[in-house]
């Protein structure tokens, strides 16, 4: 079986990761990674004695007009990719969940920068080498019942999903840093 579908999505993600998000998440402040520019955003957030994403633990809650460094990190970190390396990579302490139930999520995320970016570069390796080491034929197989809705979908598909989710939420950081540096606090 060949290797050259799953090292081109794989390839995208290396990339976007090596010379884009990597480089703009070094030097983070604390400040930064919390920082609120306009009210309502969401970020992390103590509930029962551990530290969550806002809005993630209630499924009434409406989605906030604007976020957080934290929180978006976290969002690529936890739900993105620590949830679904765990339920494809590794021993799953969870095989009866799927991928998106927010049962899987870390217990308490982390509110420092420093500790932030090591988490979220921690879970990018998880999820990295679980995909790498996957052939076409992997690549191309329905999720099955992990998978939940999108049981029916390829791995390849999931990969590409979470490629665009690093990107996007990856630029938006790179936005809100640019503005924390301008001066707009």
């Amino acid at each position: 079986m060949t290797r050259d579908w799953t090292e081109r999505i794989v390839g995208q993600l290396e990339f976007y990761w090596d010379v884009h998000l990597w480089p703009r998440l070094q030097g983070l402040t604390n400040e930064e990674y919390l920082w609120k520019p306009v009210e309502g955003m969401w970020s992390l957030s103590e509930h029962e004695g551990n530290w969550v994403l806002d809005g993630g633990w209630d499924p009434d809650s409406q989605p906030a007009t604007a976020t957080t460094i934290a929180w978006r990190m976290m969002h690529i970190a936890a739900p993105g990719l620590h949830n679904r390396a765990q339920a494809f990579f590794g021993d799953d302490p969870h095989p009866d969940l799927e991928m998106n139930d927010w049962r899987r999520m870390p217990t308490s995320l982390p509110t420092t920068a420093d500790a932030g970016v090591a988490f979220l570069a921690e879970k990018y390796r998880w999820w990295h080498d679980g995909i790498a080491g996957l052939d076409d034929e992997s690549v191309l197989r329905p999720l099955g019942p992990k998978g939940g809705e999108y049981a029916k979908d390829s791995m390849a598909d999931l990969i590409i999903h979470l490629n665009r989710e690093i990107m996007h939420h990856g630029g938006e950081i790179g936005v809100l840093r640019d503005l924390y540096r301008a001066g707009l606090r």
